[in-house]
């Protein structure tokens, strides 16, 4: 990595930032952490423009003056975003839905990759690397395609077939690693000691991608926040850049204050849970079992001291759902015509099992398609 500069040259300034030992980066620097090993966030000045923003295609990149990156040149887009927000009334209640399988990969992950890829590009970076359950690496890996720039994408061996496939056909170099998610993050890490690390929980850029999500629940709310948000979470990606750019907006006046932030985790993968209820300052060992929610299956996520910290600061909880919890909201959904995998349910399945959120609109993103999860689905449907 390049050595580090002076936090006082760029105290102010736009940089990479290190909440762990304090120092700061030129936001242009090549790194994806920070040199004392710990992962690295973003201090960029955002505006809005509400009349702009009103006038321009309906993309996450309506948001461009919001976003890090400084050479329209370098955006690698599929005029992604702007997912649709729908009505779900349940019983009395109602949860509105965040369609955000409905991205050109079929998951919210297309929202970091593009923003990433994009800064990929800008600073001049000809190879990357990336681990992943799966839709992440699916995005990676497309935006990658679209820019011309190779990429080798790790998974675990468990990952769905679906998304194996998908993967591959983008061009990428795929490998299927032996053992646990973790096993494959490691592997990755080894990798990224020679090739930049285009991770979606490690890199900070990918995070301003997902904080998108916030600006267009905003927007499409009638330029409001919600109450309440209930976020699927494993890595915490898009908690995360929910949270980010909430107070983005906070910050520039334009809403009161961050929602509640909710983070939906499955019962037999829940470090953050624990992390939450027995008042822990880092994510514990866990036995963790099998999920049908894949995508949020991390026993030891890398950024789970700050998602446990968001979650309180918001005013939030964290909730676990089961196997079945997940099933039940999964045939609910595709009875409303929606076709999700099973990590994309979790917000819903926490809603139909925890109840009452609080006051106010409640929002939950669908994260990923149900294309991905075809073999999974077929058998909860033949079940029930």
């Amino acid at each position: 990595m390049p050595g580090k500069s002076s936090p006082a040259i760029i105290r102010g300034m736009d940089a990479l930032c290190c909440t762990g030992c304090g120092s700061a980066y030129p936001l242009n620097d090549r790194r994806w952490k920070c040199d004392c090993g710990h992962f690295l966030d973003i201090r960029f000045r955002p505006s809005f423009d509400r009349e702009a923003i009103r006038t321009r295609k309906p993309t996450l990149w309506r948001y461009r003056e919001a976003l890090p990156i400084g050479d329209d040149r370098s955006i690698v887009s599929f005029d992604e975003g702007f997912t649709p927000l729908v009505s779900l009334a349940l019983g009395r209640r109602e949860l509105l839905l965040k369609l955000e399988q409905l991205f050109p990969t079929g998951s919210y992950k297309d929202r970091g990759a593009s923003v990433l890829i994009s800064k990929v590009r800008e600073m001049g970076i000809r190879e990357i690397v990336e681990d992943s359950s799966g839709n992440a690496g699916c995005a990676v890996a497309a935006y990658a395609a679209r820019a011309g720039i190779p990429c080798e994408i790790l998974v675990p061996e468990s990952a769905s077939p679906g998304k194996l496939a998908q993967i591959a056909m983008y061009g990428a170099k795929l490998r299927t690693v032996p053992g646990s998610r973790e096993a494959t993050a490691d592997a990755a890490l080894r990798a990224a000691a020679t090739v930049y690390y285009a991770s979606h929980s490690w890199n900070p850029f990918f995070l301003q991608g997902t904080k998108t999500f916030a600006y267009e629940v905003w927007e499409q709310l009638g330029f409001r926040a919600p109450g309440s948000l209930l976020i699927p979470t494993g890595n915490g990606t898009l908690l995360i850049g929910a949270y980010l750019g909430f107070r983005d907006l906070a910050e520039c006046g334009l809403i009161p204050g961050v929602p509640r932030l909710v983070a939906v985790q499955a019962e037999n993968c829940a470090p953050l849970l624990r992390m939450f209820q027995e008042g822990l300052g880092e994510v514990p060992p866990i036995d963790a079992g099998e999920t049908l929610a894949e995508g949020v299956a991390i026993a030891r996520p890398i950024r789970g001291k700050q998602i446990v910290e968001i979650v309180r600061e918001t005013g939030g909880e964290i909730l676990a759902v089961s196997d079945e919890d997940v099933e039940k909201a999964l045939l609910i959904l595709g009875r409303e015509g929606l076709y999700v995998e099973p990590t994309g349910a979790l917000g819903v399945a926490a809603f139909l099992r925890h109840g009452d959120l609080g006051d106010g609109t409640t929002v939950a993103p669908l994260t990923g398609h149900g294309l991905k999860a075809n073999d999974k689905l077929q058998k909860i449907a033949t079940k029930r």
